[in-house]
């Protein structure tokens, strides 16, 4: 006799299947019916997707908004002497930078969630309230990196690729700006033996089309984050050629530079680079999982993690915040509109939010920890939610 599971019948799926069944964290078939004893969901022609993966955040950098000092940047190490420059004296991004890291990190999970996204690539160090089970999101957790040569140096940059296991990425920013000292630092890491097959660049602007074919050889790939980009540079990376041989991920990077979040980030990329939404869900759910080593993610298929995303039929750079329907992480659902959450958790685990303008639901305990942080999230409302008298 199968285990209880919830089954999705009548959806859209890319592969042309129509329904999904899960049983606990994992997805247990697709294009199968339902079990007896099963909760039956239908979804009447809803896009039925995974859950989207953010390939590049750094998440305790959210509640800060965009800053710029220049009209725009040609390298990266001005941004941040301005940045730093700026946290001495400025007495709102000083108090931006007083509230608490975990707060800040929550926030950063609850703008990643809102927008679909169920896996973040987090580039700074794995903090431990990223893998509570509290945690809005799932961070990545076997990774390497580096914050960038100009921060890190040589040596401490080469001892931290050699120190991450082959078959785990090490991530870097690198090449971002547009001058030559930008493109140079490909080279760079090249000379220090730091360009391998589970190497991931962070922006790559200034990478010439020699160096992304170097890329495409040894097997790496680059997070392509273009909103930051053009908010600071007027210009984002080159990435066709890539894109045509699966290596690029798309990630927002924090908001002091760029997107609100991940769907912003998919309209920018389609409108810089005239992308159609076969390859856009590529750079957020199959190209990102294989990049970043995320062999349950990225995919509808047995076995894999049971992190959905539904959404109305249409592009998935067209859709917003509100329009999203549903998202379960390892099979738990977390925001959805509320006929949704009704069917699939009892009353007392969910609470009503509104978001956008939209009535929606949300977990009870993730709407405690955000009610009880005092942070803002421009859109998001939980003051009707009935946790306070539970």
């Amino acid at each position: 006799m199968s285990a209880q599971g919830v089954t999705f019948i009548n959806g859209a799926i890319e592969s042309g299947a129509s329904t999904l069944r899960i049983v606990g964290s994992r997805m247990a078939s697709v294009g199968e019916g339902p079990e007896p004893g099963d909760v039956v969901i239908d979804l009447h022609d809803a896009r039925l997707l995974p859950g989207l993966i953010n390939a590049h955040d750094h998440l305790q950098l959210n509640n800060f908004g965009r800053l710029k000092y220049r009209s725009h940047y040609t390298a990266v190490g001005d941004w941040i002497a301005d940045v730093a420059a700026y946290l001495q004296t400025n007495a709102q991004l000083k108090a931006f930078e007083a509230v608490p890291r975990e707060q800040r990190v929550l926030l950063g999970g609850i703008k990643n969630l809102l927008s679909g996204v169920t896996t973040v690539a987090h580039h700074d160090p794995l903090y431990g309230c990223l893998i509570s089970d509290a945690y809005p999101v799932s961070v990545v957790s076997q990774y390497g990196w580096s914050h960038s040569l100009l921060i890190d140096g040589e040596e401490r940059v080469r001892r931290s690729y050699q120190a991450t296991p082959a078959a785990w990425p090490w991530i870097i920013h690198a090449a971002e700006g547009i001058d030559e000292t930008a493109t140079a630092e490909f080279e760079q890491l090249d000379a220090l033996g730091c360009i391998a097959q589970n190497t991931l660049i962070v922006h790559g602007i200034a990478l010439k089309r020699v160096q992304r074919q170097r890329l495409i050889e040894a097997g790496a790939g680059l997070i392509w984050c273009p909103a930051s980009n053009l908010h600071l540079f007027d210009h984002a990376a080159e990435v066709g050629d890539l894109i045509e041989r699966g290596r690029v991920a798309l990630g927002t990077d924090s908001r002091l530079s760029g997107s609100r979040d991940l769907l912003n980030e998919l309209k920018v990329a389609r409108e810089i680079a005239g992308l159609d939404d076969r390859t856009l869900q590529a750079l957020v759910t199959t190209n990102s999982a294989q990049l970043l080593r995320l062999t349950d993610r990225g995919v509808l298929r047995a076995g894999a993690a049971a992190d959905i995303l539904v959404v109305p039929r249409m592009p998935l750079a067209d859709a917003s915040r509100a329009d999203i329907c549903l998202v379960m992480s390892r099979g738990k659902m977390l925001y959805a509109d509320r006929h949704y959450a009704g069917a699939l958790a009892p009353p007392s685990s969910w609470v009503e939010v509104s978001v956008d303008g939209r009535p929606k639901a949300m977990d009870r305990r993730l709407a405690m920890l955000w009610a009880q942080s005092g942070l803002q999230e421009p859109g998001l409302d939980v003051s009707a939610a009935g946790w306070r008298a539970a």
